[in-house]
């Protein structure tokens, strides 16, 4: 029995290192493995120029003088007559040829003298129009002389004499930073904060997108179908009301946008407005029906002033970052990111408000619906829930096909609109149809899995990817990199936040909900305090990650220092190259250093 336990047991241990021989040489076929070529002559003098050259960072640079000793030369010889070479009988550095003339192609030895001792420099050939053609690199030894043998350029011969040119560059003064170290600097510098925008961006959106993406805090949140319907009908009720309303104001407020006086009486107008309802709103009132009619008075004006608040503050940033950016002089930088703070804001407003109505729409109608699940009689219950599931699913299946017309422009209304309309009645009457009239859906997990779903999709496409949509979308620069990068931030950190959530402790969360607390009472007190450490330092790894990304991105235009990188590589200018992959790998040990410490202070 032994022995054949044995017996299979060897059996599949080399059957497994059969097939793993075999996939592994299927590998080398598909790779083109061919280790040969490291041995070609050719190939090994372009890695050892390269590798040498990499070896040799562009950081530094000096003052030169420059000595160019030269003798004429003829291309071919002229008919009827022997040119000669001058005489050299000084002290000073001169060269002499074999011939003062030859044939293209013909060999000729170049000996120079008394030149400073072993300094190097360039042969040239130098032709009547002053083109340069370097026949070999020079190096004297300690008594200034050299010698080589090189061949006559193949040119189109001319009658006026030419030249052979030996140049030697002197260096003057002290070191200083040459001109590829300084713009390395500056990139390197664009790089780093390319990645902080990007990482601050992407963290800012990342957390509360991470709590509905834990799968332990969604799970348990479940409604009935009429709360569902009565939710999703309000919602996009209320988005449409409150772009509607946004659009108005902002075309309303449009003609005093540049005037800052009006602007600014318009923010504390509206905030003194805002702030006195507010105070009104929550005042106390014996008398019921008049709580009710105030709480409805002071929702509407909250939300007419707030919206005039935020319209008239944002349009102030703008212009208050105008007029201020010219008297700063050197500080105008500050201007500028008070007027673009005032164009994110204006961008922003509509859409958050927008979601602001919707939310506040949808959660009024599911509390209704929730009422009516809770104390109607079923079967009334049921109706209600095949009238508004269709409605909602009409609506939700309507706004993927007006979806799917922006991208495809099909123009046909049938295919875009009235049949995804139908088909999300059906499958909403379907769902009325099979669902228990009160028994609760688990919505919680259904966001879960679209939210899991949205977040998977954007990380798996690679930043580089984005990256050139970014640069279409607002051109090349870091501007696009910072937003390509932001993107990929919030899919990969709520991803990690989330999972850290899904870890944590239960016992807290069961102590909160007993009290009562509702779903943001519960994260803010039982899930915040746990997570504090390990979000601190997923967020300085992915600072880490941005540095390192931001400099691939650059190679389509992304900004930072990939971009000079790119552009030496395609130059073939490899000391230049190896002066900013030295800065790169010095910013992120850096970083690597300055995070960990920060982790070991904070984690």
């Amino acid at each position: 029995m032994n022995n054949k336990k044995s017996f299979k047991k060897s059996l599949g241990l080399g059957l497994s290192i059969a097939i793993g021989i075999f996939i592994f040489a299927y590998a080398f076929q598909v790779t083109d493995v061919d280790f040969g070529t490291t041995r070609d002559e050719v190939r090994q003098t372009s890695l050892t120029r390269v590798l040498r050259a990499l070896a040799h960072p562009d950081l530094v640079e000096y003052e030169t003088s420059e000595l160019n000793v030269e003798i004429p030369f003829y291309l071919p010889c002229p008919e009827g007559e022997t040119p000669s070479l001058p005489d050299n009988a000084s002290n000073e550095p001169y060269i002499t040829a074999t011939a003062a003339c030859a044939g293209p192609g013909e060999m000729l030895t170049v000996e120079g003298f008394n030149f400073p001792a072993y300094v190097q420099g360039p042969l040239n050939f130098i032709t009547s129009s002053g083109v340069k053609k370097q026949l070999e690199k020079f190096q004297a030894d300690a008594d200034g002389y050299f010698i080589y043998e090189i061949e006559v350029p193949k040119r189109q011969p001319v009658a006026e004499a030419q030249a052979i040119r030996a140049t030697v560059r002197t260096n003057i003064g002290g070191p200083m930073w040459s001109k590829n170290a300084i713009a390395t600097w500056d990139k390197i510098i664009e790089t780093i904060f390319i990645a902080l925008l990007a990482t601050t961006i992407g963290t800012l959106i990342a957390i509360p997108t991470s709590f509905i993406a834990a799968r332990n805090l969604m799970v348990d949140n479940t409604s009935p179908l009429t709360s569902v319907a009565f939710s999703v009908i309000g919602w996009l009720i209320g988005i449409w009301i409150g772009s509607q309303t946004t659009q108005w104001l902002l075309t309303l407020f449009e003609p005093i946008a540049d005037n800052l006086a009006l602007n600014l009486a318009g923010t504390f107008v509206s905030f003194a407005i805002l702030y006195a309802v507010l105070r009104w709103s929550i005042g106390t009132d014996e008398d019921e029906k008049a709580s009710l009619a105030k709480r409805v008075t002071s929702t509407i004006g909250l939300a007419v002033f707030g919206i005039a608040f935020a319209i008239f503050f944002s349009i102030s940033f703008r212009a208050i970052g105008t007029l201020i950016t010219e008297p700063l002089g050197s500080f105008g930088f500050f201007g500028n990111f008070i007027f673009q703070l005032g164009e994110i804001m204006v961008m922003l407003t509509p859409a958050l408000i927008a979601i602001f109505f919707g939310a506040f729409v949808g959660s009024s109608l599911s509390k209704i619906g929730q009422r009516i699940s809770d104390y109607m009689p079923a079967a009334q219950v049921k109706l209600i829930n095949i009238l508004l599931a269709s409605i909602a699913g009409a609506a939700l299946f309507a706004l993927f096909g007006a979806g799917v017309e922006w991208f495809y422009q099909i123009a046909n209304p049938v295919k875009t609109l009235y049949i995804p309309a139908g088909v999300g009645a059906a499958l909403g009457l379907i769902l009325a149809i099979t669902t228990t009239a009160k028994s609760p859906l688990p919505t919680g997990l259904i966001i879960y899995t679209i939210t899991r779903t949205i977040l998977n999709g954007t990380r798996s496409v690679e930043p580089l990817v984005m990256a050139i949509i970014a640069v279409i979308w607002v051109g090349i620069g870091p501007f696009a990199g910072s937003l390509a990068l932001a993107l990929h931030t919030v899919a990969a950190l709520a991803k990690l936040y989330s999972e850290q959530v899904e870890s944590i402790s239960a016992g807290p969360i069961e102590a909160v909900q007993a009290t009562g607390a509702n779903q943001l009472q519960t994260i803010v007190y039982a899930v915040v305090p746990q997570i504090i450490p390990p979000y601190i330092s997923f967020t300085m790894y992915r600072w880490d990650i941005n540095v390192r990304m931001s400099t691939i991105i650059g190679f389509v235009g992304g900004g930072g220092i990939g971009f000079l990188l790119s552009q030496n590589i395609n130059l073939l200018d490899y000391r230049a190259a190896s002066a900013q992959m030295l800065a790169i790998a010095v910013v992120v040990a850096s970083m690597d250093y300055i995070s960990s410490v920060i982790r070991e202070k904070f984690v």
